[in-house]
């Protein structure tokens, strides 16, 4: 095979792909950015008229966009430890079981794959007055809780109930780094009479780094993106407390048809996702530039 031949094959794969991601991805990124500067509205589109950086100052003077970004970084804030930590716990201790690995790795895995809006619903029956929760509650002598009817409580009620249905996946993850570890360190480490808790901090956390960060970033971008579980559970109440960017967006967008607005929010949403891109490359370049170092020492 010639190399026009290669290169017309290679095409054939490629062009697919490629047109479907100018479709559904480059064409509606382009075109947030330009009505993100216009007072586009869906059913007027005919008086359209061009605002520079109006959206974006209104959109910070309005108290309920304000709310949602305030209650997305309490979301994230929440469910960012408990879920990083959480699965790391898991993960450490299914690697110590000797007999059945694979029937816990299933169990804790099985929410992952549930749809959100499943999950959501059943939660929603734990979390109601009569739900098994309060049962629970009421047998240890502790009086019912409202949960999500409460403006204070609904917040992290949702976010205990995404640590649920996500921790499973960071736990993977994590399982996967803990066996990757060469196993030599921890002999060499045992060999010199160390603690547990000095294998773990000199050894374990070192070799996760990588690992940590990635979740860290990855946990953090799916908590900003939050939107499935306040729409089934709460619809953004009770007195908005779980109202956050993407339903603001989302509302703006598809209820109140103000496309500019909702494009305006959408681009102030990926800036905190760059961010957080750059944020996760200035960790892990520290740590790729010592391994670089470490194996031209090495030589």
């Amino acid at each position: 095979m010639n190399k026009r031949s290669s290169s017309l094959l290679g095409m054939a794969f490629f062009g697919p792909a490629l047109v479907l991601l100018t479709i559904f991805l480059f064409v509606p990124m382009v075109l947030t950015l330009a009505f993100s500067f216009t007072d586009y509205f869906a059913l007027n589109p005919d008086l359209t008229h061009f605002t520079g950086l109006e959206n974006y100052i209104k959109i910070f003077k309005d108290d309920l966009f304000v709310q949602s970004f305030v209650n997305t970084v309490c979301f994230v804030l929440i469910i960012l430890p408990c879920q990083g930590i959480g699965a790391l716990c898991l993960a450490l201790l299914i690697n110590k079981v000797t007999h059945c690995k694979k029937y816990f790795k299933v169990a804790f895995f099985i929410p992952v794959v549930m749809s959100l809006a499943v999950v959501s619903t059943l939660w929603m029956q734990i979390y109601s007055p009569e739900g098994i929760l309060n049962t629970l509650l009421g047998n240890l002598g502790i009086p019912a809780q409202p949960f999500i009817h409460s403006a204070r409580q609904a917040l992290p009620s949702i976010a205990v109930m995404s640590v649920w249905q996500g921790v499973g996946y960071q736990m993977i993850i994590f399982l996967g780094g803990l066996q990757a570890i060469n196993p030599g360190l921890y002999e060499a480490a045992e060999m010199d009479h160390a603690s547990e808790w000095q294998k773990f901090k000199d050894i374990t956390l070192p070799e996760l780094k990588p690992l940590c960060v990635f979740v860290f970033i990855t946990v953090t971008i799916g908590a900003f993106r939050m939107i499935v579980q306040p729409m089934v559970m709460t619809g953004g109440g009770p007195s908005h407390s779980t109202y956050t960017m993407v339903y603001n967006i989302y509302e703006t967008g598809t209820v109140n048809w103000e496309i500019g607005l909702a494009s305006t929010m959408a681009i102030v949403f990926a800036i905190f996702v760059m961010v957080l891109t750059v944020i996760q490359s200035i960790l892990t370049r520290d740590k790729e530039e010592k391994d670089v170092n470490k194996k031209t020492k090495g030589n």
